[in-house]
């Protein structure tokens, strides 16, 4: 090949995103971000870097409604791919090429190989590698979780009705874990192959270039060249199938959508985020004072509320949940109320409404007698 062919070569681009896939990806570094930002910040609220941070972003009631905006952009996201991936599946025929394959086990074991100095080839993989179809299996696990547990913090009084108690811990466990592990893969993997080894533009621009073709789809790119790409189904067949989806694409969307809308307003109190002067102790109006509590109401309304399902049982906390202890608390009256009123981090807002001000003075009579108490089992 004369070198004049050889330019021509490299100079040569495939498509490998479309315009629809690249504003998904878009739509998704922006919510994925964004929820990482607003979300690990409540999961370690008691660290001052996180507090910080949520005092840069306008306060714990504003950190909220910023999450939570993200989380529906990104639950809009999957929607939406979901029936792009339908429509491709159904009507234009296509392979599920996500799906893992023994060619991609040979693939990890051949690329391991090269990479320790045992191979002497570097594998030639298809259209979306070992590594990619890992990373985007993962990203749909990971969503499901996060959507299922985040549901169930969303809307804790409605779960705590239908679920035993323990549900609730466990859903902020894992929704807390899931969102650690989603972004150090992110920072540790993602990053270190797609940005930092080699900087692949192909997310952005839509085309990889011959070279890159070469080096991270090698098998797509011999495919290409042999002429032996995905046969396309005929014309008339794709407009039948069409004419059975759209139909079934209108209903789903419709269901979706509605499921969405019943997600984030099914419980009044999910998108109701209190005033933040009550981040303030004294700008807490109370029609009681704290000597109106009594202790022993205090203790059977630790049992009927949501309180213990967090805090535990006897108010020492939940080790594995990392939550705050509140036996034997010394804050005054007045700064529990504006804790109980506003939900600090993670945990929800409860108005006047839902727990009396008299309740709150017994709570907080229950909880200050178990000062000695605690200090004893301390």
């Amino acid at each position: 090949m004369t070198a004049e062919a050889n330019e021509r070569v490299e100079q040569k681009h495939y498509l490998r995103f479309s315009v629809p896939q690249r504003l998904q990806h878009i739509l998704l570094i922006a919510s994925f971000t964004i929820l990482a930002l607003t979300g690990l910040p409540q999961k370690y609220a008691a660290e001052g870097i996180a507090q910080s941070l949520i005092g840069l972003l306008g306060g714990i009631e504003t950190i909220r409604v910023i999450h939570r905006v993200a989380a529906t952009t990104l639950m809009v996201v999957a929607i939406y791919h979901g029936g792009e991936i339908s429509y491709k599946l159904f009507v234009l025929g296509k392979r599920a090429n996500m799906l893992p394959t023994v060619k991609d086990v040979q693939d990890a074991w051949h690329w391991l190989r090269y990479n320790l100095g045992l191979g002497r080839h570097y594998p030639r993989m298809p259209h979306f590698n070992f590594s990619e179809k890992a990373e985007y299996l993962a990203l749909v696990w990971g969503t499901i979780i996060m959507i299922i547990t985040g549901f169930m913090l969303w809307n804790p009084i409605t779960t705590n009705r239908l679920l035993p108690a323990a549900w609730i811990p466990a859903a902020r466990a894992a929704h807390g874990a899931e969102a650690v592990l989603a972004v150090l893969s992110i920072i540790i993997w993602h990053f270190y192959h797609v940005h930092i080894r080699h900087f692949n533009k192909s997310m952005f621009t839509g085309t990889l270039s011959h070279k890159e073709m070469e080096e991270e789809h090698g098998a797509a790119l011999d495919a290409i060249e042999a002429g032996k790409e995905e046969p396309k189904l005929p014309t008339e067949v794709i407009q039948r199938r069409q004419r059975l989806f759209w139909p079934y694409a209108v209903i789903m969307t419709i269901l979706l959508v509605g499921g969405l809308v019943f997600f984030i307003t099914f419980e009044e109190t999910a998108l109701t985020t209190t005033s933040s002067r009550l981040s303030e102790p004294g700008a807490v109006s109370l029609s009681v004072d704290a000597a109106a509590g009594i202790a022993a109401e205090g203790a059977a309304l630790w049992q009927e509320l949501d309180c213990q399902t967090c805090h535990g049982a006897d108010a020492r906390g939940v080790p594995e949940l990392s939550s705050i202890p509140l036996a034997g608390t010394e804050i005054s009256f007045r700064a529990f109320a504006a804790s109980v009123r506003r939900g600090p981090a993670d945990m929800p807002a409860y108005s006047p409404e839902q727990i009396g001000d008299e309740q709150l003075a017994h709570l907080w009579a229950w909880l200050s007698s178990l000062d000695q108490e605690a200090a004893q089992a301390r």
